[in-house]
């Protein structure tokens, strides 16, 4: 690494900090110049593909995850750092399985297998959309999910 000050590869790190989202925040002085700047190091990870059910491929998005959340779990008392946890949840889950590519389904099954947990009501109206339902039975189906 060198200097963006002044080009100088003699930099001395003064402080290393680690952060909660697996970075690294070093802070370093150049030895050359005296000036001091912050430098970050991350793990790169392979971006994960999610094959939709018309199949497709789309980059995995967790605000797209957090926004479905958003929307189940309106007027109910879910907090937002909850539905941001229960997002965080299913990335890693899914970060776990080792793939580079994942379908829609995983996705939606986590996210309800952790919605089920945090909101029974919430649970319903995410499975309403997820499972596109259409007849009154398919309520009382999840309804019936929900009780055991």
């Amino acid at each position: 690494m060198k200097c963006p000050y002044c080009g100088s590869e003699n930099l001395k790190t003064l402080e290393t900090r680690d952060s909660p989202d697996n970075t690294v925040r070093r802070r370093k002085e150049c030895e050359n110049c005296g000036k001091r700047f912050t430098s970050y190091e991350y793990v790169e990870t392979v971006e994960l593909m999610v094959k939709k059910k018309d199949g497709r491929l789309e980059r995995f998005d967790l605000n797209k995850i957090i926004r479905g959340l958003q929307k189940a779990c309106e007027k109910r008392p879910v907090t937002m750092e909850q539905i941001h946890e229960l997002a965080e949840h299913v990335r890693q889950d899914l970060m776990t399985l080792g793939k580079e590519e994942v379908t829609s389904q995983e996705v939606g099954d986590l996210v309800m297998k952790y919605l089920k947990k945090l909101d029974r009501i919430s649970y319903v109206r995410f499975a309403s959309v997820y499972r596109s339902f259409e007849e009154p039975q398919d309520f009382e189906r999840v309804l019936k999910e929900v009780k055991t």
